[in-house]
């Protein structure tokens, strides 16, 4: 059961996520329009979870891919979203504020 909640959630092995951003990982924020032009990480960009499968095709899967949201549980969806549609680099940043302190 805790294998299951920490695969789910995307928790395991620490990732160095500034070492992910050098070596071109793209931070994609999956809240609302509203939600992420009230504050989010420079660069990233927002896909709204509802709009991500239609905006797959937009997105390399030869690079790793970061997702971000206000608390984690949307961005585990988009994981397993973006791993479905056979992106092999995907992390769970979890929230967007603790992404950024992660990666200042």
């Amino acid at each position: 059961m805790i294998q299951l909640i920490k695969k789910l959630f995307g928790l395991g092995p620490s990732v160095n996520y500034k070492e992910l951003l050098q070596s071109g990982a793209v931070i994609i924020d999956v809240r609302t329009k509203a939600e992420y032009q009230g504050g989010h990480i420079k660069n990233s960009i927002n896909v709204p979870l509802n709009n991500l499968q239609s905006h797959i095709s937009k997105l390399k899967k030869d690079k790793p891919v970061i997702t971000c949201c206000a608390s984690g549980m949307r961005s585990a969806s988009a994981k397993s979203i973006l791993k479905s549609a056979g992106f092999d680099q995907v992390y769970n940043g979890g929230s967007w504020i603790s992404l950024q302190n992660k990666i200042r």
